[in-house]
């Protein structure tokens, strides 16, 4: 099973990957415009790296809720209002004209992440109803890969758009991406199995979560599948930006330009990487993650040489999510996959916040190399943690 072949015979799997593409980078193609509006609005490093928490924070609070609805509702009605959602919140970041305006933008992000949140689980927790073993292996894998890149090369491309055309511009391009998802998405065709799930919402919840507590393996592979919030660097990205390369490079281009390179190794790192995970290999590829960081972490003093430091640690983080990803989906049943899902997506998410809070604070007490030094020792210990996990599957 290779992708072309499974796009082949799996014609609904090539349809959501398409709506994944859109809609994955309209939620992450108006990040710079917004961060370009806080640098332009004078604000403080913790404001920036609040800004940024709010993108991750959605997900852990709305988590147990998912993945209830998730597991209750039809999907294909419950996408299709998140996606119109996301659309109408990307509209209203046109509303903010000042830094007394930003408690308002947090709002904004709130309710637009916590759809994409919602919207994500629901397509993992699809793609695992769809196909089984080596297929959904592979559909995990080009998810993975589509998320990345989206993730970082939409605001890639968003940091040219800024730079080009504006900041409000930027926001309204960022909002028809979601109309083209929606009409994209509403002519496909999917068949699944309705939920037989009659119990009342809180009991849902309180089922998943004790599912979770009685299968310790599934804990332990949403802890290790966390590990990949290491990699937010959105925080760090733009504080390098305004403080290290202003000199050299617009603030708006800087962050773009790096993403792009970070999104290119994220992109292509599962092609060379992906084939060679397993359980034994597992282990080195963390280690290497952190090396990758740390190398980044020493050509930070020149904005070029940190782009090759970029790329470097992109090219291993694809693989991490997808495969940690595939062990905890292998390790559920199908009844619970919406809820399971949920709570991975909120550990993984709480993860990103902690990270970018942790770039936040520290930058007032410890240069910026210095704390990415930190974030790759980090996959040191994960990668020793993987091996105490490997006795358990």
């Amino acid at each position: 099973m290779n992708y072309r072949k499974l796009f082949k015979e799996h014609k609904v799997i090539r349809d959501l990957s398409l709506v994944q593409f859109i809609s994955y980078f309209g939620a992450w193609f108006s990040n710079v415009a917004i961060y370009t509006m806080l640098v332009k609005f004078g604000s403080s490093p913790f404001a920036i790296a609040i800004v940024t928490a709010m993108h991750f924070l959605p997900a852990i609070i709305i988590a147990p809720f998912a993945g209830a609805i998730i597991d209750r509702f039809k999907i294909k009605k419950l996408m299709m209002t998140l996606l119109f959602t996301e659309f109408v919140m990307t509209l209203c970041f046109l509303f903010i004209d000042n830094k007394e305006q930003i408690w308002l933008l947090l709002i904004f992000i709130f309710i637009r992440m916590s759809s994409a949140s919602m919207f994500f689980s629901t397509e993992m927790s699809l793609l695992a109803k769809l196909v089984k073993g080596k297929a959904l292996q592979k559909a995990n894998e080009i998810h993975s890969i589509i998320w990345s890149f989206c993730y970082s090369f939409g605001m890639a491309v968003s940091g040219f758009v800024v730079s080009s055309v504006g900041i409000k511009t930027a926001f309204i391009i960022d909002a028809s991406f979601f109309l083209v998802a929606i009409v994209v998405f509403f002519k496909i065709n999917f068949v699944v199995k309705d939920s037989e799930i009659t119990d009342k919402f809180f009991k849902i919840i309180k089922d998943g979560f004790f599912y979770i507590k009685n299968h310790k393996i599934l804990f332990h592979l949403i802890i290790l599948h966390a590990s990949v919030g290491l990699t937010s660097f959105d925080t760090l990205i733009t504080l390098l930006a305004k403080n290290e390369y202003k000199f050299v490079i617009a603030t708006a281009l800087s962050i773009g330009i790096s993403n792009a390179v970070r999104a290119l190794a994220l992109m292509i790192g599962p092609y060379f990487i992906g084939r060679f995970a397993n359980d034994k290999s597992f282990f080195y590829i963390l280690i290497l993650q952190g090396i990758s960081i740390w190398i980044w972490g020493l050509l930070q003093f020149n904005f070029y040489y940190a782009l090759l430091g970029l790329f470097i640690t992109g090219f291993f983080t694809t693989t991490i999510w997808s495969y940690t990803y595939a062990l905890i989906q292998e390790n559920c049943e199908h009844k619970y996959l919406g809820r399971v899902i949920a709570y991975n997506d909120m550990i993984f998410m709480l993860s990103n916040i902690i990270t970018t809070l942790f770039i936040g604070l520290m930058t007032s007490l410890i240069s910026l190399d210095i704390i990415t030094y930190c974030l790759g020792f980090g996959f040191i210990l994960f990668a020793f943690y993987f091996k105490k996990v490997l006795q358990w599957l």
